[in-house]
């Protein structure tokens, strides 16, 4: 069950310990950010489904550096789920979330329930094609991206933000984003952040916290894989037979290869001889881990 902080009456000041206000309502966000733009503040925009990490609060950072206004939102998107995902036991963390984007200085939390994102009747989607249908993410998760589009217009038009920040681990999303928001004229300018990454390697995800322990070991060789790839492609090889080769090697592993190729980092479509980018996906044991790596950088 979703642990929910007991709610409190809507201030514009914050507490003495400098917590986020926490919008629980359209209209207290709207009123609030509204409040903000009247003295020539801009407003930057991190959209999450909490369980943060790093990774999250490093996109506060970005956020921080090109607006005076930093807003999270924790709102875990059932549309984004196909029926035999993890929707259910997805992490749901309010509390501690909320320590983390205390500590980072964030100004606001909108923090809405189901009800408000898609309420009785709710019956408009955003469809796509171009990044959306690549061939990819897609491949194996089929009506994710129409609902990580439509969460996310939502979130931009209710907050009408000035700047959004996206992490690149997910780099197809990204690209999805992006293609949106120029296909309908959002004013709003989207920023990929660099991937976060343990010590190991291992790209930070809330999904790790679901690896076993010798799950966890194994897991960095999805980033050695990515690395190999761009040494051996750098040096001239073919990257079709170079990431089937490290795919093979992942497989011997345990892990389950969902995809492993170099595309382009535009539009992801076929890679060509510059701006080229390795995406994979694999899962060890229950857990589907991605992670994508530049070629050309």
């Amino acid at each position: 069950m979703e642990t929910r902080l007991a709610p409190k009456p809507f201030s514009d000041e914050k507490s003495d310990m400098n917590q986020p206000l926490i919008f629980r309502t359209l209209s207290d966000m709207r009123s609030q950010l509204a409040s903000w733009r009247a003295q020539g503040q801009r407003i930057g925009f991190v959209p999450t489904m909490g369980a943060l990490h790093e990774g999250h609060i490093s996109l506060t950072q970005i956020a921080r550096q090109k607006a005076e206004r930093v807003i999270v939102s924790i709102f875990v998107n059932p549309t984004q789920f196909a029926p035999h995902e993890d929707f259910n036991s997805y992490p749901r963390t309010f509390e501690a979330d909320l320590a983390q984007l205390t500590a980072a200085g964030v100004d606001g939390v909108y923090y809405p329930s189901p009800e408000i994102m898609y309420p009785a009747g709710f019956a408009t989607t955003v469809s796509l094609t171009g990044p959306a249908i690549a061939n990819l993410e897609d491949r194996f998760r089929p009506t994710h991206f129409q609902g990580v589009a439509t969460i996310v217009a939502k979130l931009l038009i209710q907050s009408r933000a000035d700047v959004a920040v996206f992490g690149q681990k997910d780099f197809q999303q990204l690209a999805v984003i992006s293609q949106m928001v120029a296909d309908l004229n959002l004013p709003v300018d989207i920023i990929g952040a660099p991937i976060v990454r343990e010590e190991d390697g291992l790209a930070k995800s809330s999904r790790n916290a679901y690896l076993a322990a010798h799950e966890r070991a194994l897991a960095p060789a999805l980033y050695k894989s990515l690395l190999n790839c761009r040494t051996k492609i750098k040096a001239g090889g073919a990257p079709d037979a170079i990431c089937a080769e490290e795919a093979k090697a992942l497989s011997a592993l345990g892990f389950v290869v969902d995809y492993l190729e170099a595309r382009d980092s535009t539009d992801l479509g076929p890679a060509q001889h510059a701006n080229r980018r390795l995406l994979i996906a694999a899962r060890i044991g229950t857990t589907r881990l991605i992670d994508n790596l530049a070629i050309d950088e």
